[in-house]
């Protein structure tokens, strides 16, 4: 079996595949204070609780973009089950062209995701990851990572408004039944929430059109990330959710450095 870790700001998702079926996945919260054996045994705990022999697994591959939780979930891995992680970044097999100024700034959630929408659609795609950060991804059809866009995540955004504006609480992120809204809480849920549809779309468009220009054809809108229901059903460029995306990258990425 394979483990495959997504370490990001906020949370690590992990998920066990056997082959090409992904048997189950779980969400951790990042804090880079646990130590190895602390990951460890929640981790270890999270298979028992979901009935699986954590014994079986003999490969494991991590993306992250927290260096500062590297060192324990390395040691984790390798004390408690006993392989060495694979690690996406500089000298791994992706069938990525990556066309960036510096191919080392792309953060590896981004390469994976890219690597899971050309394996998977086999087209031109623009692949949007609602997770801390809101990140944009062009990916042509042959393979090619143009580059993209990042903004605020939804969470930033509501917690900017909370900690800069004094009279203003902290909110739920759910989206009001109308942008006209009669009190401050469904104020604020409306225009973090219709104004960031409306920014997806606005982005999505000017990339839709500069892809062209590169002589794409017109691209599939994917979206993923914990958010990206949310988001999704207000806008009118999205075309599909794959709320895998990324787990599905690391697994093609392992398949291809095993």
């Amino acid at each position: 079996m394979l483990l495959v870790f997504d370490a990001g700001n906020t949370n690590i998702v992990l998920g066990v595949y056997d082959g090409p079926k992904l048997l189950v996945d779980w969400r951790l919260s990042t804090t880079p204070q646990k130590t190895a054996d602390e990951y460890g045994i929640q981790i270890i705990n999270l298979f028992e609780k979901s009935n699986i022999n954590h014994r079986e697994v003999d490969a494991v591959i991590v993306s992250s973009v927290v260096p500062n939780i590297m060192y324990s979930l390395e040691h984790s891995i390798r004390k408690y089950f006993k392989v060495e992680p694979i690690i996406v970044g500089p000298g791994i097999k992706t069938g990525i062209n990556i066309k960036y100024d510096n191919p080392k700034e792309v953060g590896a959630d981004r390469i994976v995701n890219a690597v899971a929408a050309h394996d998977i659609y086999k087209r031109s795609t623009i692949i949007i990851d609602f997770g801390t950060a809101t990140t944009f991804c062009a990916v042509g059809k042959n393979g090619d990572y143009y580059g993209g866009a990042i903004t605020p995540g939804l969470r930033i955004s509501s917690e900017a408004l909370f900690e800069r504006a004094a009279k203003l609480p902290r909110i739920e992120l759910v989206k009001p039944s109308s942008v006209i809204c009669k009190n401050t809480v469904q104020s604020m849920q409306a225009g973090i929430i219709y104004g960031y549809a409306g920014q997806v779309d606005y982005i999505v468009s000017k990339m839709k059109q500069e892809m062209e220009r590169l002589g794409e054809e017109e691209p599939l809108v994917v979206a993923t990330g914990g958010l990206a229901k949310l988001i999704a059903s207000e806008t009118t460029s999205i075309n599909t959710i794959n709320p895998f995306l990324t787990l599905e990258g690391l697994r093609i990425i392992y398949e291809k450095n095993r």
